[in-house]
């Protein structure tokens, strides 16, 4: 029968403990220790080999396919990307505070909107007010009636809105200032993001 094991996993270092510890014994930080969700054990574990595993390829057994992507107009992003943005992917852009993510998101998502001006795009933000992205949007010359603007950190809201909106292309800036009701652990964590 398959047990149940509740982990606590340091939001600094991502160490892993069985229990909960005031200080994490690895990057020796206080009060970093939060519950993931709990890890079904089968009692035997790692003794036999799981049905579905399967055997490796090479890579020349391998059939490519040639996925149809959708430019953004901008030239260097769509390289970086593998030549534009995979329709039902996920692309995470990552860096240190203040070097432009969102500038260059916005600016992104204004050119899918002038180039794609039939598809929704919404834009959800949960670090700056939406007065804060117009306020940018106006510098960079942006203006555009299929952009969407949502002030929002709640993932229950933040998907109501997507169901109801139904966008074709979707940023959400950050990840890690969203928060789901269903998980009882603060923005920015593991279990959160």
């Amino acid at each position: 029968m398959a047990k149940k094991k509740t982990v606590y996993i340091c939001q600094n270092c991502n160490y892993e403990s069985p229990k909960w510890l005031g200080k994490c014994p690895e990057c020796s930080e206080w009060n970093t220790l939060e519950e993931s969700a709990p890890i079904t054990q089968s009692s035997s574990a790692g003794t036999r080999r799981s049905k579905s595993l399967k055997d490796p390829k090479t890579i020349s057994e391998i059939t490519a396919i040639n996925i149809e992507r959708t430019k953004t107009y901008l030239n260097e992003f769509d390289r970086v990307v593998g030549g534009g943005l995979v329709p039902g992917s996920l692309s995470l852009i990552g860096g240190q505070p203040g070097i432009g993510k969102s500038t260059l998101l916005l600016e992104v998502m204004s050119r899918l909107s002038s180039k794609y001006n039939d598809k929704k795009i919404l834009y959800v933000s949960g670090e700056e007010s939406e007065t804060q992205i117009a306020g940018r949007a106006k510098r960079m010359g942006v203006s555009s009636e299929n952009l969407l603007i949502l002030n929002e950190t709640s993932w229950q809201n933040i998907l109501e809105v997507i169901q109801k909106e139904r966008p074709s292309f979707l940023v959400v800036d950050s990840i890690q200032t969203t928060v789901s009701q269903d998980i009882k652990s603060a923005p920015g964590t593991v279990s959160q993001i």
